[in-house]
């Protein structure tokens, strides 16, 4: 008989601090997204705490009377974990760790480990692995005790290295070995890409938890992992779609996020010269959620840093069925109408009525206006595609709902 396995989550507690830049809801906010995160990663939020102040303090992020809340509340409640909101200097973390005698965390390293998790593939391990050990460098001081065999030979001899000079060491040919191995798999990849022909090819890019998987799923009839979870999707996904008669490329890329770790976005620029070399690209927004517009700008600085801002690109505002405005009281006079209170009409009249055809409303779970969609997609991918192939532009008529539907 199999044993039944009780899955615990970690103990953690969130840090975060409100600034002149960050004010107490864009905190809120931030701590929000920093608990899906943890819960993600396998962990259970068990308290939030957070600190007013003009900027963090250079040795412990927080002030020493909160550090004390802090480390009173770990003690009496036995947690694990301590999770802060923004990058942690190696010297704040050495410091908080003596202090609260427990796992310390910061948002890059968070996002790291479930990215750890998530990778299928041997190419996005060495993605993550080159990642985790170039976050590691800096940190390796005080991290271990051991001593790892060191250097013999010619030109070897001498007074020795220390502990932290072999692990640096260590971490270093690491590094430059995983580079060497993520420059071959790029080869392979290139010829594979280069192996596809003169398709039209057509990337999905989004926020991280829009639908991007679900839409892919619903398109191209295929099984792509997809889950309510952050990051669900690691591994870039190619599928051929085939739209009435018109066949392209459809891939489903790696979901973006707010203060993403820089050292990921330099390991992973191989798996968006998918997004780079796409014909055209389809910004899957989540607009249920209450800051959309904030991860759009989020994705369309992501895309500027990888040179893909210039690219043709249909917004598709995705699950239409769960957005839901606040209720306004048009009789409470100190109550001021916001962009919270908008129906899906009144956001269509705003800044997306100047996208127009550019911006499509659907529910890829409930497949509502995929009909809209699936035309859109079609008119311009043929629109690419006879500019490429003039010669064949009669094989790929006007968009008709009856052929499709026969």
């Amino acid at each position: 008989m199999l044993e039944k396995k009780d899955i615990t989550l970690e103990k953690a507690v969130l840090i975060g601090v409100i600034t002149k830049e960050q004010d107490e809801s864009k905190s809120k906010e931030y701590l929000d997204e920093l608990e899906f995160l943890t819960y993600t990663a396998g962990g259970e939020v068990v308290k939030r705490f957070t600190q007013k102040m003009d900027m963090p303090n250079p040795k412990t992020f927080i002030g020493s009377g909160k550090m004390n809340d802090v480390q009173e509340f770990i003690n009496e409640n036995e947690i694990g974990t301590a999770i802060f909101d923004d990058e942690l200097s190696p010297a704040q973390e050495r410091n908080i760790s003596k202090i609260l005698n427990c796992k310390v965390l910061d948002r890059t390293n968070l996002i790291l480990d479930i990215f750890a998790q998530r990778a299928q593939t041997s190419y996005a391990r060495t993605q993550v692995e080159l990642a985790q050990c170039e976050y590691l460098l800096p940190r390796l001081k005080g991290m271990w005790t051991h001593l790892e065999r060191q250097k013999g030979g010619i030109g070897m001899r001498g007074p020795g290295e220390t502990e932290i000079e072999t692990d640096r060491r260590i971490v270093r040919d690491k590094i430059a070995l995983l580079k060497a191995k993520i420059k071959t798999i790029d080869k392979q990849m290139s010829v594979q890409r280069g192996n596809r022909g003169q398709m039209v090819r057509v990337a999905l890019v989004g926020y991280t938890n829009v639908g991007k998987s679900t839409l892919m799923n619903v398109v191209s009839k295929s099984e792509v992992f997809a889950e309510n979870k952050l990051f669900a999707t690691l591994d870039t996904t190619v599928r051929k779609v085939v739209i009435q008669n018109l066949p392209f490329l459809m891939t489903d890329t790696v979901g973006f996020i707010r203060k993403l770790p820089t050292q990921l976005v330099e390991s992973f620029k191989s798996t968006l010269d998918e997004v780079r070399e796409a014909d055209l690209l389809l910004h899957v927004v989540d607009i249920s959620h209450p800051n959309f517009e904030e991860h759009i700008e989020s994705v369309n600085k992501i895309l500027d840093e990888i040179h893909s801002s210039d690219k043709p690109t249909i917004m598709v505002f995705n699950k239409i069925d769960a957005y839901e405005a606040e209720p306004f009281d048009e009789d409470d006079l100190m109550e001021e109408r916001t962009k919270a209170h908008y129906s899906l009409e009144e956001w269509r009249t705003t800044w997306m009525n100047k996208i127009g055809d550019y911006a499509l409303f659907i529910s890829a779970l409930n497949k509502e206006n995929l009909e809209d969609f699936r035309k859109r997609v079609y008119d311009e991918v043929r629109k690419i595609h006879i500019t490429r192939f003039p010669y064949n532009h009669f094989l790929y008529p006007d968009y008709s709902k009856e052929d499709f539907e026969s």
